[in-house]
């Protein structure tokens, strides 16, 4: 029991200063904003092929 309550502190320790440590980002590093523009470029599209009239069959 007290190797569990030792590996269960240790995890609760580390989750803690992982905590604090994105905790401290969050407050004190300030992202730079900027404007930024993409240009996509769209592709192109192909007219679909025409249809084969139904002949019913038929051969001309």
């Amino acid at each position: 029991m007290p190797t569990l309550v030792r590996l269960l502190t240790t995890l609760l320790i580390v989750a803690g200063i992982i905590y604090g440590i994105m905790a401290a980002l969050v407050y004190f590093v300030e992202p730079t904003r900027r404007e930024m523009i993409v240009d996509v470029p769209l592709p192109q599209i192909e007219p679909a092929p025409a249809p084969v009239p139904d002949t019913g069959g038929l051969r001309p």
